[in-house]
């Protein structure tokens, strides 16, 4: 629940940057190229901010330990390995 709040929240702030943002320039000869930078830009770093954070859900590589490296952490923690 709270990853899809979070990917909602971060949807409609570049939504409104997306959409509201061409709203705030001024009327000039080259409107719909402005409106189309706004949206483009919009539209790119909100996948490039889902890509990382969806990238940080599910790590691809992650640590590699042997067994005994395992076992001496875990006596150095204090935290016994549960048998089995």
């Amino acid at each position: 629940m709270e990853v899809f709040l979070t990917i909602l929240f971060f949807t409609a702030i570049w939504a409104a940057v997306g959409l509201g943002g061409p709203s705030l320039v001024s009327k000039e000869h080259q409107q719909d190229l402005v409106r189309c930078i706004f949206l483009l830009a919009a539209v790119c770093c909100w996948l490039f901010w889902l890509c990382c954070y969806l990238a940080q859900l599910n790590p691809l590589i992650g640590p590699k330990l042997t067994q005994d490296t395992v076992r001496l952490m875990a006596k150095a923690w204090n935290h016994p390995l549960k048998e089995g």
